[in-house]
């Protein structure tokens, strides 16, 4: 599998519902229990036995470079290519076509996923039945979650038969995650993707349609078992969170952490470098790399970083 398929990312956007974040922080470097979301999805695609992997850059691109270096610590290769100009996803994979030259995932940069195995979703890529592309679902019991994504709609053997974007009145509760297994041919719908009416930008799923219309066979696979979108601070709090409750642990410290004097950690998550002040208590916190937490300082649900605290909810002193 290792040279059939390449890997791509999405990581150009400006995250604007992430300030002040995405004043210093491209949302797919954000941290997540140590390490940067998008680590986690390099992995993925390394475990799939895929050795090259293109991200698309825009937003303070030179962040995601300085920390992904070229990949290798991940297990893959990484060149980068840049997107000028922020006018939606199909034109960020449009950017892509001169340096890809095989089948590709394309993974949304910005979403932390929890998966069956993706290579399910490679079997039915490869078999006899001439598919050209398979789309990563799950089943949605959110409807509010459904309305801000999109739905897919199959037959009875999960072959894709339409996808609507952000669908005020979904038809099904199959959910599209983020995660597309695509062959070359798409390119050629991704030209002819015009501009959406309400958000002036490229659709990727105007870019499927067109493809499916096209005669193109794509299937559905449920495969995520979880996704979780990282528009807004407190996603990003309530996602270490959650990380940290599922891996048993009481808090999570990175390298050369530094506790003052009396000072307490409850359910929180410290990355490498943070200071907690003399006294100070802590529960349900996460801090940036760097961080520094004043004397005597009594939070829950807040954010530290090297310079700032964004509150989440909690209680104060």
């Amino acid at each position: 599998m290792t040279d059939e398929l390449m890997g791509v990312i999405l990581a150009a956007g400006k995250g604007t519902r992430m300030r002040p974040f995405s004043e210093h922080w491209p949302k797919p470097i954000l941290p997540v229990f140590g390490k940067p979301l998008m680590a986690y999805q390099l992995e993925m695609m390394a475990g799939l036995g895929i050795r090259r992997v293109v991200v698309v850059i825009g937003h303070l691109g030179h962040e995601v470079v300085r920390a992904l270096g070229d990949g290798s610590r991940f297990g893959v290769r990484i060149d980068y290519v840049e997107q000028e100009e922020m006018l939606g996803i199909a034109h960020a994979v449009s950017r892509l076509e001169a340096h890809v030259d095989r089948p590709f995932f394309l993974f949304l940069g910005d979403i932390f996923f929890v998966t069956e195995d993706l290579s399910a979703m490679v079997d039915r890529f490869r078999g006899d039945r001439g598919t050209a592309g398979v789309l990563a679902c799950k089943r949605e019991p959110n409807l509010e979650a459904i309305k801000r994504n999109f739905v897919v709609l199959t037959d009875a053997k999960g072959v894709v038969q339409r996808v609507i974007e952000k669908p005020r009145h979904p038809r099904t509760d199959l959910k599209g995650c983020g995660i597309y297994l695509l062959d070359l041919s798409f390119f050629d719908a991704v030209r002819r993707t015009p501009r959406t009416a309400m958000r002036n930008e490229y659709e990727i799923t105007d870019s499927i349609q067109i493809f499916l219309d096209d005669g193109y066979r794509v299937e559905a696979a449920e495969v995520v078992k979880a996704d979780m979108n990282v528009s807004y601070p407190a996603d990003l709090l309530e996602l270490n969170l959650r990380l940290l409750q599922q891996s048993g642990q009481r808090e999570l410290r990175g390298a050369d952490v530094r506790l003052g004097r009396g000072a307490e950690l409850v359910r929180c998550v410290a990355m490498d470098g943070a200071e907690i002040g003399d006294g100070s208590r802590l529960s349900d916190c996460l801090l940036f790399p760097g961080a520094r937490v004043p004397a005597g300082r009594v939070r829950s649900r807040s954010i530290f970083t090297a310079d700032a605290e964004i509150r989440c909810g909690g209680e104060e002193a």
